[in-house]
């Protein structure tokens, strides 16, 4: 199989280009090699680039997104288009194995991260990770070497979708700030599908009913923690903003969340193990659980306008997500010592001008690589030759 490879060493003329602090840079996660197999449209691909923010052009169709796809990829759960791992194979491959690798420059040094679905796993195949060679034991070990976030045209109904959907975004968000709470959602949500299962073909056995809402219990009071005190971080520094993007306040609203602001987590855990276990019978009933953190919800207001962001027009919503992201890199890189590989889908075609180049300004401010993609380089413009500009078309990318 052929690989192609693409350094990119040099960029784009165009205008003069915001300056990214030099203590940024040296602190920078970033991803400075891809390598692309069988995943989406791309046979096999090679991409190396430099620790500075990569964009994206070319039509639609062309691979740009499934590129941020793979990166996504890099981080626990499903990526940015939430697809299982028999999903993303490359059909004309049959669809079956398929591997993303990077290579990750670190304040700690370089790092090898790996996934990809077992190709001696049949359908049910499950997703493999290995960290500098080494196989781990589950997906959460990439979110200690990275944290990556995105934001796509998809999310742009974020505060209109459900709520399910916009815990997944949060989720993302507290795992840059705890790596373990990745592992913790998951072992959460394995035990509250064994107990559905287990409610819905009529078990009667105690004990394992008891183990199973023990483990969620403990997971889910953790999770609310972790949530809660993201929360309050995150809305400190939504709400100090300048410029055109708005100042958001954020809270996470649940009822797992409600019960730590007067008890302990120890406390809160026997409430909630009381609460399963009352209600098994409803919930063999209805499916799934009535209690825990899997029913929060994140709530974000827009304080110029004192209005909730559901409420909000398209265009409000979508400065207000970015808003949030840029606060949470500032975080990030306060608290970790690197702001977050940022994966922006066609997020300068949704911004007008004066959002744009004030987009642009904050990520050098925080020396952050962003991936941007869009069909019109002409919107990049102000990053200049501070971006590595690729043009991508059927499957191949260019310098």
């Amino acid at each position: 199989m052929t690989t192609a490879t693409h350094t990119i060493p040099g960029t784009r003329a165009g205008a003069a280009a915001p300056a990214a602090p030099a203590d940024h840079a040296a602190a920078r996660l970033a991803v400075t090699r891809l390598d692309l197999c069988n995943f989406r449209n791309y046979a096999s691909l090679r991409l190396e680039v430099e620790a500075r923010p990569v964009v994206l052009t070319g039509p639609n169709g062309a691979g740009k997104t499934s590129l941020l796809e793979a990166l996504s990829f890099l981080a626990p759960g499903r990526g940015l288009r939430h697809a299982r791992a028999s999903e993303v194979g490359r059909l004309e491959a049959g669809g079956g194995a398929w591997t993303v690798a990077a290579r990750i420059a670190s304040p700690d040094g370089q790092i090898s991260l790996g996934t990809g679905r077992d190709p001696d796993g049949g359908q049910a195949a499950r997703r493999l990770v290995r960290v500098n060679g080494t196989p781990a034991r589950a997906q959460a070990a990439l979110a200690e070497c990275l944290s990556v976030v995105w934001l796509t045209p998809e999310m742009d109904r974020l505060f209109e979708d459900g709520a399910a959907t916009r815990r997944r975004f949060f989720d993302r968000l507290v795992v840059g700030l705890d790596p373990a709470h990745a592992g913790r959602v998951q072992a959460y949500d394995r035990a509250l599908r064994e107990r559905a299962r287990l409610l819905r073909d009529g078990a009667r056995d105690p004990a394992w009913l008891d183990a199973l809402e023990e483990r969620m219990a403990t997971e889910g009071v953790a999770i609310a923690a972790a949530r809660r005190e993201a929360a309050a971080r995150l809305d400190a520094l939504a709400r100090d903003v300048t410029g055109p993007f708005p100042g958001a306040a954020l809270a996470i609203e649940g009822e797992v969340e409600a019960w730590l602001d007067d008890r302990p987590a120890l406390a809160a855990e026997d409430r909630l193990r009381q609460a399963l276990a009352a209600s098994r019978a409803r919930d063999a009933e209805a499916g799934g659980a009535g209690h825990g953190p899997h029913r929060s919800d994140l709530r974000v207001r827009h304080l110029a306008m004192d209005r909730a962001a559901a409420l909000c027009s398209t265009g409000e919503q979508k400065a207000l997500l970015v808003a949030i992201v840029l606060a949470h890199a500032r975080l990030l890189a306060a608290a970790r010592g690197a702001a977050p590989v940022l994966l922006l889908d066609e997020v300068a075609a949704h911004l007008d001008e004066v959002c744009r180049r004030a987009l642009f300004e904050r990520l050098a401010e925080l020396g952050v690589q962003a991936w941007l993609t869009g069909t019109d380089a002409g919107l990049f413009a102000p990053l200049g030759a501070w971006a590595q500009f690729l043009t991508v078309a059927e499957a191949a990318v260019a310098a």
